[in-house]
């Protein structure tokens, strides 16, 4: 890769023409598009109201330009789209409109309206169509890349990625103090000085890490989720790899049980939950299907991380919030085989 152009909001309209997305003489409008953690992102609107996303790498991430990451991330993106558009039959993935790996430039069409899954899940939105509708798309994917492991491994050795994502789930929060309420953050000194409890971390960071197994998403949370009438779309798969499939499955499930342990009320997300699962179960199959106890471990870490890590969700503002989610989280990661699961 030769030396990167880095858009603004002066160059791109150029650039769009030069992708062949706009004439000549079109006006191109920009403007803000999402949270942009990661990549550099836009909106751009073109003559006759149509409208685009632009996403951009950079070496430093849009909003912690303390991290750099190999800009190949979104190389990464853009091939678990093409790999895994013939098994979605919802279109659950976006469009791509134009893709540029020289100047790491992914265009894809605009889902602007539609409602993100945590502010469905703040409201107590009934999710339970769209989520199994997106539980039965990862099995899809799941199964039918299952037996391309080592050519999967060459074709998204995304290490940086999935190192940098695997430290803020399975070590940083086992290792290092992140700012949280006083009796959650005693839970978690006590978490940290746990070493049953860190052990087991340490040794599903390493089953994340195993560079064998279908192609997994690896980053199926909320925020990364939309509704539309038209169904659920999942974005944003720069984590993308060949991997644990248990992995994406559970961290959809964790997020859709968060908030009912909050309110607790656990039994109001077992009718979503286990939908989720039997319709993952049914539509992968049983052969080379995660365990439900790798997915409820996973799943606990994930809550774990949420409350006493560097990526802390809204739901757990509260010590009370915080220490039933913790609660649920640690019984899941020690003793997920005999944990009544939702």
């Amino acid at each position: 890769m030769g030396e990167q152009l880095h858009l603004t909001d002066e160059n791109l309209p150029d650039t769009v023409r030069q992708l062949g997305l706009a004439g000549p003489d079109e006006a191109v409008a920009v403007e803000a598009a999402g949270d942009g953690n990661i990549n550099w992102v836009r909106r751009i609107r073109l003559a006759g109201g149509k409208s685009l996303i632009v996403k951009q790498a950079r070496l430093a991430l849009e909003k912690f330009p303390e991290y750099e990451v190999s800009t190949e991330r979104i190389v990464f993106e853009a091939r678990y789209l093409e790999r895994a558009r013939p098994f979605d039959f919802d279109r659950v993935l976006p469009e791509v409109r134009a893709f540029d790996p020289a100047q790491r430039i992914l265009v894809l069409e605009d889902l602007a309206g539609a409602e993100r899954l945590d502010e469905a899940l703040a409201r107590a939105r009934d999710i339970s169509e769209p989520m199994t509708r997106m539980a039965r798309f990862l099995a899809r994917v799941h199964r039918e890349t299952r037996g391309a492991g080592a050519e999967l491994a060459s074709e998204f050795p995304n290490e940086a990625m999935r190192r940098l994502h695997g430290d803020h789930i399975f070590l940083l929060p086992y290792r290092e103090e992140f700012p949280a309420p006083p009796e959650t953050a005693a839970r978690a000194q006590q978490i940290r000085a746990d070493t049953e409890l860190t052990g087991i971390a340490e040794r599903a960071y390493e089953s994340y890490l195993r560079p064998t197994g279908p192609l997994v998403h690896a980053d199926v949370q909320p925020t990364n989720l939309l509704l539309r009438p038209d169904g659920p779309k999942l974005l944003d798969a720069e984590i993308a790899h060949a991997g644990d499939p248990a992995f994406d499955i559970a961290t959809l499930i964790a997020h859709l049980v968060l908030p009912a342990a909050v309110r607790g009320d656990l039994a109001a997300a077992r009718p979503v939950a286990r939908g989720v699962w039997r319709a993952y179960s049914e539509e992968h199959g049983a052969a080379g299907r995660a365990s439900l106890a790798d997915v409820l471990r996973y799943a606990g870490l994930e809550l774990v991380r949420r409350t006493v890590g560097a990526a802390r969700v809204r739901f757990v503002e509260s010590d009370a919030s915080g220490l039933a989610v913790l609660e649920l989280g640690t019984s899941w990661i020690r003793s997920p085989e005999r944990c009544e699961p939702w």
